[in-house]
């Protein structure tokens, strides 16, 4: 009953937000041409106001797997209930498995790992968590359609005929706004660990934080690629969610585009 009382009151304020906040300006062409005409979804919010940037709407509304974006959730929830404090802890200790990414061949603090996208450590995070309580903090945020049945640490990977959590880039980026503003129940510590961890960009005009993510098609081919997070800039934080869809695209393309539409937009 505590965790839908929670859900009801945050999917309120978000009403409440988009309500009343009004749209402001980015130039659609400076979108555009970020996107260099790919399909994909830009959705930004002012945290405090709710004022909201909607590029593609109908994209940003298509519920979709998060693919490693959710190691931000994955690690939050890893720090509430104790398994990892800080981002200096001794996270992953490697199998001795050699994997394509070579970032992942060896020993990795919690910020290593987040930073090169660790799958298999995320994986063993999850499975420490374990189903109830990873289950109790989906729920308590909402996040997504809050389905988890494919596997504790599978959930959030696209793979052939497996149903994963899905999330709409608009949903990513209402959380992420909620999560900066203090309105989600999580700790002080745990928010300045994400922070430290999800830094990625400093410029004269902002600071960038965020998490790309990168989701394959039945023939493992990269098709989707994600970046979400926030910018704090000019005393404002600007929560947002970026795809980008197409053959060989992956996470870091998302990224590029977010970038070139903040830097443009002098936010960072």
């Amino acid at each position: 009953m505590k965790a839908r009382f929670i859900i009801v009151i945050v999917m309120i304020t978000l009403a409440a937000n988009l309500a009343y906040g009004q749209t402001f300006s980015i130039p659609e062409s400076i979108i555009s041409s970020a996107f260099h005409g790919r399909d994909g979804a830009f959705f930004i919010i002012e945290c405090v106001s709710g004022n909201v940037s909607d590029f593609r709407p109908e994209a940003s509304s298509e519920a979709l797997p998060p693919c490693s974006t959710f190691k931000i959730w994955n690690t939050l929830t890893g720090l509430e209930i104790g398994i990892i404090s800080n981002a200096e802890d001794n996270f992953y200790k490697w199998d001795e498995i050699n994997r394509a990414f070579s970032g992942w061949n060896r020993d990795l603090t919690l910020k290593e790992a987040f930073q090169v996208s660790c799958v298999p450590a995320f994986q063993n995070l999850a499975r420490q968590i374990g189903h109830d309580h990873m289950q109790l903090w989906i729920d308590k945020i909402g996040y997504g359609d809050q389905d988890i049945s494919s596997g504790i640490d599978v959930f959030w990977l696209p793979a052939r005929d497996r149903k994963t959590i899905l999330i709409s880039p608009k949903e990513q980026a209402l959380l992420m706004c909620n999560l900066v503003i203090g309105r989600l129940p999580f700790s002080a510590n745990s928010l300045t660990v994400l922070k430290e961890i999800m830094t990625v960009k400093k410029t004269d005009h902002g600071i960038l934080y965020g998490k790309t993510g990168s989701g394959v098609d039945e023939k493992g081919t990269y098709t989707l690629g994600w970046f979400v997070g926030y910018v704090e800039s000019k005393g404002k934080s600007y929560a947002f969610a970026c795809t980008v869809r197409g053959m060989d695209t992956m996470g870091k393309d998302a990224r590029a585009v977010v970038e070139n539409i903040l830097e443009k937009q002098e936010l960072l």
